[in-house]
């Protein structure tokens, strides 16, 4: 029996049906194209990494801003200078009132051509030198270190740098002076140290307790 005779016989159109199956097989096929497209267009660009960027990132160099760090040093340079300048002053001030105020310096003045000091003027000087007067110890010492931390800016670094600059400012008042300075300047420095110490050992625990607050966040 012919295959058509089957195909008219049973009704079925075997020809048509393999036709239809290699259709289906093309659609499928399709249709698994169409999804693989989307699924891209869903997820997005997929990455791919740049040779050029890497050249490019790798040739990158880093250099030093020498005009910035030129005048950071400056202006550290200049708050130290005002800071010996202003120490070597008071000093200066606040051993002419000393001797103003007492009989045994008073040779320092007379050399300088401050030939009269009335009364007046002496117990003025008195009452300056004493312990709550503007140049007594806790109120010299005070306003150096106040100057000296309006200086920093707050910067705990600057302590030391700060410290040797009134060192050297005390220093450069003594020669000033011609000799030892008075025993008033002597305790308004060990003063003046004492504090300059106390401020970086705060300024050390104040650091202290931000990094751990940090480390424990």
């Amino acid at each position: 029996m012919s295959v058509n005779g089957i195909t008219a016989a049973s009704g079925v159109d075997y020809n048509a049906y393999d036709a239809g199956s290699k259709n289906t097989t093309t659609v499928s096929k399709e249709a698994a194209k169409a999804e693989e497209t989307a699924a891209k267009n869903d997820t997005g660009v997929v990455y791919e990494k740049s040779s050029e960027t890497q050249t490019d990132s790798a040739k990158k160099t880093y250099k030093p801003n020498t005009e910035l760090i030129a005048k950071l040093k400056a202006d550290a340079d200049a708050r130290t200078e005002q800071l010996r300048s202003l120490v070597q002053q008071l000093f200066t001030k606040q051993g002419n009132a000393y001797g103003i105020a007492t009989d045994d310096d008073m040779w320092k003045f007379l050399a300088g051509g401050n030939f009269t000091v009335d009364a007046a003027t002496k117990a003025q000087a008195q009452a300056d030198i004493a312990d709550d007067g503007y140049w007594g110890v806790e109120q010299t010492s005070d306003r150096i270190l106040d100057f000296a931390k309006a200086l920093s800016g707050g910067d705990p670094d600057k302590i030391e740098e700060l410290k040797n600059a009134f060192i050297k400012g005390f220093k450069q008042a003594t020669g000033a002076w011609g000799k030892d300075l008075p025993s008033i300047s002597g305790r308004t420095y060990d003063a003046t140290i004492e504090k300059f110490d106390k401020w970086a050992e705060e300024s050390k625990k104040t650091q202290t307790t931000e990094d751990t607050a940090q480390s424990e966040a």
